[in-house]
């Protein structure tokens, strides 16, 4: 055997090594390039809905419309095969992880015991409002009952089995909570319905608060908030508007305008959380005008199609159906998602979530800069 492997040339086992390498970091939570790098935080908790969701929803359990996220073509371009994120590969909870030198974040629900630098709690079709509500209003049907108190819920409980101490946990210190975007679903649960907008958005900003709060008070010190995106530029938005309805961009100005107030509200309380909690570096991520930037300009960036979905099923102009959304047999593929914004409909390509997330990390679309928090927490230690 050794004389097998002496025999061999240094471009083989070169080979071997680089495939090897290669197949080790394609894992879903395989630890991201770390070589030569102090890592700012020893471990991240994401929150939020199907735009941060790494795998805690699997193909029945997702809102109705998009329940085969377990199914090809969704993680092919980075992954290779499914790994229950809504798009072709990485999400932006996925490249914070890859900045912040730590692995992909596992699934609450799916971790394994692999969750010594983090654990994602944020679940596909998620509202900001207690399920219950939706219920009151006969709006329960078909979709799914987890909301950001479920999600409280679950890091209470995965606390406890890490037998956290109830009040205050040390290790806070070093640890990075990032909110993915949550309210999509609440808005768009309701239309049709005789909900207004004032109510769903009241009733959502309070209830993130209060999940935000019940963090600052148990001692989190490093958090950012993603606000909504460009909601009137997703595929489905397009699709279900009418014509008439349309912005400057092209997209659907109700709809943004419903984002951009919500983002305004949002932005407010987060204000008076900085003022309440000082000893906490609270960052708005600001999903809206980092969309816009990159819908205003989408070749600069690599974007070729901006409404178009690459996998879908229907009629120009965009590809899409709901009655044969991606995942699902009728639905086909595009060869080139890196020039596409849209993936599915409702969620983004890998190559927009990295557009945005270098936006968010090394951009000014954080208030404060992001590393405005880098540097805060160097000073601490």
């Amino acid at each position: 055997m050794a004389s097998s492997v002496t025999s061999m040339s240094s471009s083989t086992i070169l080979l071997i090594t680089i495939c090897t390498l290669s197949s080790i970091l394609s894992l879903p939570y395989a630890t991201a390039s770390v070589e030569g790098r102090t890592r700012p935080f020893k471990r991240v908790y994401a929150f939020g809905d199907s735009f941060t969701d790494t795998g805690n929803t699997k193909n029945a359990e997702g809102p109705s419309g998009f329940g085969h996220v377990s199914n090809s073509p969704y993680g092919t371009t980075f992954f290779n095969h499914s790994t229950n994120r809504y798009s072709d590969g990485r999400l932006v909870i996925d490249f914070v992880a890859e900045d912040l030198s730590l692995p992909y974040l596992p699934p609450y629900r799916h971790r394994k015991g692999n969750d010594t630098f983090g654990v994602n709690f944020a679940v596909a079709g998620s509202t900001a409002i207690n399920h219950l509500f939706f219920v009151k209003n006969n709006l329960s049907l078909d979709i799914t009952p987890q909301s950001i108190q479920t999600q409280m819920i679950w890091f209470n409980r995965y606390l406890e089995s890490r037998e956290c101490e109830e009040s205050k946990c040390k290790d806070f210190d070093d640890t990075l909570f990032w909110f993915g975007e949550i309210g999509v679903n609440d808005y768009a649960y309701t239309l049709g319905s005789t909900v207004p907008d004032d109510t769903i958005r009241k009733l959502a900003i309070s209830s993130v608060s209060g999940a935000l709060q019940a963090l600052l008070e148990k001692g989190a010190k490093y958090l950012v908030v993603q606000g909504l995106p460009l909601t009137g530029c997703l595929t489905l938005s397009m699709y279900l508007a009418p014509p008439d309805d349309r912005d400057e961009l092209g997209c659907v100005k109700s709809v943004n305008n419903q984002s951009n107030y919500h983002n305004l509200v949002l932005q407010n309380k987060l204000e008076e959380f900085r003022k309440q909690y000082p000893q906490a570096v609270i960052l708005y991520a600001d999903y809206f005008n980092a969309y816009r930037t990159v819908m205003k300009n989408p070749t600069k960036y690599g974007f070729k199609e901006v409404f178009n979905v690459c996998c879908g099923s229907g009629e120009p102009p965009y590809n899409f159906s709901v009655f044969g959304t991606c995942g699902t047999p009728n639905a086909t593929a595009c060869t080139n998602p890196s020039q596409y914004i849209n993936w599915d409909g409702v969620h983004l390509t890998e190559a927009m979530y990295k557009v945005i997330s270098s936006m968010f990390l090394q951009g000014n679309f954080t208030q404060p800069p992001f590393n405005f928090l880098l540097a805060k927490k160097e000073r601490a230690g």
